[in-house]
């Protein structure tokens, strides 16, 4: 899948215009096919890019020898048409299935269990509503033991004012667009949020080749040498200021219909992060 593909994705959706209000169907649109990116994982994928006509029907997504990680239909013919809304938004936001069982990475939940009351129930509102595909990708394998949960229960979340730009632009980068749990490297039990956040350096493997997360923190390592508008570029385009061409997986055409004032929030709060250098 090239670059050119991935942008030509974004040219062809139509534009979206978040509600930040109460839940809606509108804000739901704009964080699944928006920052959010949900279709990067949960939407196959052909020669051309991804296969529209079977938008969020699953697909494989990785498999390496600790696990055959398949995203599943999360249309309204997919498995989860039998689960409640409740049910569902719990399997979002702390990966529990309605018999108890645990998903299993690389669904983002350290990331997801942040998701706001409002915006998960706007989520939810926005798959329910999808067209219905008819396609069964399988189900995902785990040779290594999951944890019995990924944390207490979550009760309730709210998300940031918006007019703390720094604040939610960690919001967005975090829960909705999960783009902290790659960016950051990985322990034997995740993303080392709590001492290496943002720092990079973790490897994906794919048909491209290894592509390597880069370092988000304002060090030199990392963003300090680009300005804001490098910065969007690289984030909703896929281009370095030098216009040398990046990598997948990042989710370039679902970046790009992330809102300018969204953008600006992000990158404010990559600029706040501490200055970490590549880790070693």
């Amino acid at each position: 899948m090239t670059l050119a593909r991935i942008a030509a994705f974004a040219v062809c959706l139509l534009p979206i215009t978040p509600a930040l209000a109460a839940p809606s169907l509108e804000r739901g649109e704009y964080l699944v096919q928006g920052p959010g990116g949900c279709g990067n994982c949960h939407t196959p994928i052909g020669p051309d890019g991804f296969v529209m006509a079977q938008d969020l029907g699953g697909r494989l997504v990785e498999k390496n020898p600790a696990f055959t990680a398949i995203a599943p239909n999360i249309t309204p013919a997919g498995r989860v048409a039998d689960w409640s809304d409740a049910e569902l938004a719990r399997a979002i936001r702390e990966g529990l299935r309605p018999d108890g069982s645990l998903i299993g990475p690389p669904m983002p939940f350290a990331m997801y269990r942040g998701l706001s009351d409002d915006d998960l129930e706007s989520i939810v509102m926005y798959l329910r509503s999808v067209p219905a595909v008819d396609h069964d990708p399988g189900q995902s394998t785990y040779a290594i033991p999951l944890p019995p949960a990924y944390g207490p229960p979550v009760s309730t979340v709210s998300a940031p004012d918006p007019s703390d730009t720094v604040a939610y632009g960690g919001y967005l980068a975090g829960p909705v667009a999960h783009c902290l749990e790659c960016h950051t490297p990985f322990g034997p039990q995740g993303p080392l949020l709590d001492t290496q956040l943002g720092a990079g350096g973790f490897e994906f493997h794919g048909p491209w080749g290894t592509s390597v997360a880069s370092n988000l923190t304002p060090h030199e390592h990392g963003i300090a040498a680009w300005s804001d508008a490098d910065l969007v570029t690289m984030i909703t385009q896929g281009h370095r200021p030098d216009g040398s061409p990046m990598m997948p997986p990042m989710p370039y055409g679902y970046l790009a219909r992330t809102t300018p004032e969204d953008l600006a929030a992000i990158v404010a709060y990559l600029r706040s992060l501490p200055p970490l250098p590549d880790p070693g």
